[in-house]
């Protein structure tokens, strides 16, 4: 009789694993009341403690064509310090060799207009942003096909210019106005006016068979836009820009007998960035020396504050010490919650344009191969979006502990922990980043956990660079304390 009970026993451990393994979310009825009697059913729940650790993020973030550009100064950030980000571009010819309609001799300039195409900001909107544009220094062009990392500027010397114009003073506020002509029917535009040297020099020096006669004559000529912003005009906000909308141009106005007639023309010529033949490179600086992160980073095992910046950013270590000796029960759900710790002294200014980012990935790190890889058996891959936000990671605000509008992460790990207690599956640490077009190792859930892959997480389905940053509560934090919840039933 005792042998029947092991076995029965062990029947039921296999059966309830294996419905945990294809359930997406595992619940008491799930797991079948039909099989298992009432009185061996009683749903439970309990709390792991967790270690928590802030560190540097050691990446190398690529910002590419079609992922939202920023441009700008965070100059007032006591939690997590400032940030300075500058944009080049290349904005070019839509065919070549390329010619200006009209006669050379007839052509005269009416303005030259450099169009950048608004998507939001991050930061402080009630003071403008004043944007700088210079001509790329043609001693440090951007370099044909090359992605450029955008934490490492200085790896890379590219410098501005002459400038190219006066500055542009853009008050947030109009960022909605509308321009109606006979020419664009557009709005959210951010438009420069250049120096009319500058139109000189694309309507009448350059032609079809100098600078114009090809790709390459025309980036020997002119090297492209170096847009930027400086600390010391005192703003606080980071401005998303997008270069492959029709929005961002380059705007070539300009008159001319066309035809050999009396009557003149009024016509408009616009460059463009084009995704196959252009180059971008935006640089993104942090300084984190004075703020409050900076005694918090790398060495403050057990921490009960952790910071998390979105790439180019921080991450934070996560131990759970009690997986070690968990005993083994069916696993219902475990999932590991980490809460945002406003702060009190600025709920009014700082946080209320300092948001959290949209998206937190929980990772494990690969002791064995130094990688970043995905949480066994519960991380789906990112092409399936409604698998992703089942395992968690986009955030939602609460009303804690007295405190409105509180971001909340919760990440779904149970088929993780039923490996550890049912198969003794490999121990990982956890890690939490805010990606943005990151990569990681993607390994399949058990039994096909030999196969290994990269994914790809990318800003569609979490963050643009930059925007977001939040301080969490860690492992030994009195009220926003990140834990592990398991809800199971004993065997």
């Amino acid at each position: 009789m005792a042998f029947i009970n092991i076995v029965r026993r062990v029947t039921y451990f296999t059966i309830a694993a294996t419905l945990l393994y294809s359930c997406t979310r595992i619940g008491t009825s799930e797991l079948g009341i039909d099989f298992l009697s009432q009185d061996a059913i009683g749903t439970k729940d309990t709390l792991l403690e967790v270690e928590t650790e802030t560190v540097l993020m050691e990446d190398s973030l690529r910002i590419y064509p079609t992922d939202q550009h920023v441009l700008g100064d965070i100059t007032n950030d006591p939690m997590f310090g400032t940030t300075s980000a500058s944009l080049f571009l290349q904005l070019k010819p839509s065919f070549y060799p390329f010619y200006i309609k009209g006669t050379l001799d007839s052509i005269i300039v009416d303005s030259v207009v450099l169009i950048l195409s608004y998507k939001g900001f991050f930061g402080d909107s009630s003071k403008p942003v004043k944007i700088y544009v210079n001509k790329i220094d043609p001693t440090t062009p951007l370099v044909t096909g090359k992605f450029y990392a955008s934490n490492y500027p200085n790896a890379y010397g590219i410098r501005k210019g002459i400038a190219l114009g006066n500055p542009k003073l853009f008050d947030f506020a109009s960022a909605k106005d509308s321009i109606n002509d006979r020419f664009e029917n557009a709005s959210r535009q951010i438009r420069i006016r250049l120096n009319q040297s500058l139109g000189e020099l694309f309507l009448k020096t350059y032609d079809s068979i100098g600078a114009y006669r090809n790709d390459t004559t025309f980036r020997n000529a002119f090297s492209g836009f170096a847009l930027s912003t400086n600390p010391a005009d005192n703003h606080n906000a980071l401005i998303k820009l997008a270069l492959l909308d029709s929005n961002t141009k380059l705007s070539l106005y300009y008159s001319t007998s066309a035809t050999g007639s009396v009557t003149r023309d009024t016509l408009v010529t616009n460059f463009r960035f084009n995704y196959y033949t252009a180059q971008n490179a935006n640089f993104i600086q942090r300084n984190r020396a004075a703020s409050e992160i900076a005694s918090h980073l790398n060495g403050f095992a057990k921490d009960s504050l952790v910071y998390v910046q979105t790439s180019p950013g921080t991450m934070v270590k996560i131990k759970v010490p009690g997986l070690k000796t968990f005993e083994k029960k069916i696993i219902h759900r475990a999932e590991l919650i980490a809460e945002q710790v406003p702060d009190a002294a600025r709920l009014s200014t700082t946080e209320t344009y300092m948001t959290a980012p949209n998206y937190l990935f929980l990772g494990v790190y690969d002791s064995a191969t130094k990688q970043l890889r995905s949480v066994p058996n519960d991380f789906p891959g990112v092409m399936n979006t409604q698998l992703l936000a089942q395992f968690g990671g986009q955030k939602i605000t609460k009303s804690l502990n007295g405190y409105s509008n509180v971001a909340t992460y919760n990440f779904n790990v149970s088929r993780y922990v039923q490996g550890l207690i049912a198969r003794k599956d490999s121990l990982f640490d956890f890690r939490l980043y805010a990606p943005v077009n990151d990569s990681i190792k993607f390994v399949q859930p058990y039994p096909y956990n030999k196969i290994q892959s990269t994914d790809y997480l990318s800003t569609s389905l979490g963050n643009q660079a930059a925007i977001g940053r939040v301080r969490l509560g860690g492992g030994s934090h009195s009220k926003f304390r990140m834990r592990l919840r398991i809800y199971y039933t004993n065997l």
